[in-house]
């Protein structure tokens, strides 16, 4: 096996973090825009409020769709909504031992590392707020790239040593 088994579990892991922390970012989302009484538990206060973040302008398509494409564009969904996708396509590629999967798995990583580092800009920034759900994500996508760096690491050690051969003259 080229990937370590605890590598798995750990995506395992975080990746199940992931998706109950974005399954809750929607939650919440929704049950705001449905009832404005509704108090999350991640409502410490005014100046912590993950409902506050997930019902802004930033919430959906990252703050950016609705400007680009509309604001009833398929894209211009929650950002949970891609967090869910994300984790799902995170635990599925895991499984694979391909170098296209491990390929795929990095770049997704980086993506949302710019994501992360982009909507954590705008948090502390521009909505001036912190939210235990928001940077709790960024910490799993931080992990979950590190843990695709070292797959990579892993699988292209594993390829050198059972690289066939090239004949020698």
């Amino acid at each position: 096996m080229a990937v370590p088994a605890w590598e798995r579990v750990a995506r395992l892991v975080l990746c199940t973090v992931g998706l109950l922390l974005s399954v809750y970012a929607f939650h919440v989302e929704t049950s705001k825009e449905r009832d404005t009484a509704y108090q999350a538990m991640c409502d410490i206060s005014s100046a912590i409020s993950c409902s506050r973040v997930f019902t802004s302008r930033w919430g959906r398509g990252f703050g950016l769709v609705a400007g680009l494409l509309g604001h009833h564009s398929v894209f211009n969904q929650p950002n949970s909504v891609f967090g869910i996708a994300f984790y799902i396509l995170q635990i599925l590629l895991g499984f694979s031992n391909s170098g296209l999967a491990a390929i795929t798995l990095l770049g997704s990583s980086i993506v949302s590392i710019a994501g992360s580092l982009f909507l954590a800009y705008i948090l502390f920034s521009v909505l001036h707020d912190f939210c235990v759900v928001c940077v709790s994500t960024y910490v799993v996508n931080f992990a979950l790239f590190f843990l695709n760096y070292k797959r990579l690491g892993y699988l292209n050690q594993f390829w050198q040593r059972h690289a066939p051969k090239a004949k020698q003259k």
